[in-house]
């Protein structure tokens, strides 16, 4: 396999200078060395190792079940193949239950390779970002629809159709980015929200089902490869790239990461009004 490393790796600043010069970058989950380093010599520019593995790798039917030592061992793998992407991590269920918790928890997929932790909720997390962050330990909080709180929010849902629901999403991205946040991601949400939210922060806003707004767009690898698991039912904002590759798998990486800079992806039907 032929595979060329970036000149220079990407960074927060990196994604911070795109932002600013209205560049869309792109976002994959990766879960292994082989996929990373396909992916991140693509041209896609942030890499995440979510808790998504509990469904497309463990065959759970949740994020929930899956650990933090199951994180740390899939980051491990994802560093060694990583060729200069910026790597993102999920602190996992109940791994950030309180302060001494995430540091502890956030501690451990930074020492496996990590560049930014990425934790679910809303206003509640200021303090623990504010505490990462304080001790050198970027990171992104992912609002909206979150997998993690799937029971509590009573299902795959989208989030923020209510004008009053919208406004408290769009205060708390403030008060998260105002406590150090370095990015925020929001999942199902309408793309109006995804764009307010977006104009609104002074930093990086990822989005995955956000409309096309966002500065970044992310999806699972498996769902842009069209390998959803059978138990899932596929949801609105994904596309299937490999139909348009000439080139294998490695193609539709590319595809999707030109897409998502051309600002041909997300579409209308992808999006949610």
């Amino acid at each position: 396999m032929s595979t060329q490393s970036r000149k220079t790796p990407v960074s927060l600043n990196t994604l911070r200078q795109k932002k600013g010069r209205g560049q869309r970058f792109a976002s994959l989950t990766a879960y292994d060395a082989l996929f990373a380093e396909l992916i991140s010599t693509s041209g896609v520019d942030v890499l995440l190792v979510g808790d998504s593995l509990g469904m497309v790798l463990q065959g759970h039917d949740s994020t929930l079940p899956v650990t933090l030592d199951d994180m740390v061992y899939h980051m491990n793998h994802v560093r060694r193949g990583n060729q200069g992407a910026l790597i993102m991590a999920d602190l996992p269920f109940m791994s950030y239950a309180s302060e001494s918790q995430s540091l502890e928890s956030a501690a451990a997929l930074m020492r496996a390779g990590a560049h930014v932790v990425k934790l679910e909720g809303g206003a509640w997390l200021a303090e623990s970002t504010r505490l990462l962050t304080e001790r050198g330990i970027p990171v992104c909080a992912h609002m909206g629809l979150t997998p993690q709180s799937i029971n509590r929010i009573g299902g795959y849902r989208v989030q923020g159709r209510d004008p009053s629901q919208a406004q408290t999403m769009v205060d708390e991205a403030l008060i998260l980015q105002d406590s150090g946040a370095s990015i925020i991601l929001v999942e199902c949400v309408p793309v109006d929200l995804g764009q307010k939210i977006t104009e609104r922060l002074d930093v990086p806003v990822i989005g995955i089902g956000a409309g096309p707004h966002t500065d970044g767009q992310i999806m699972v690898m498996h769902d842009m490869l069209g390998l959803t698991p059978s138990s899932i039912r596929v949801p609105k904002f994904v596309k299937n790239f490999l139909p348009e590759s000439d080139a294998g798998i490695p193609g539709a990486f590319r595809a999707y990461a030109q897409a998502v800079k051309a600002g041909t992806f997300p579409g209308p039907e992808h999006s949610f009004t």
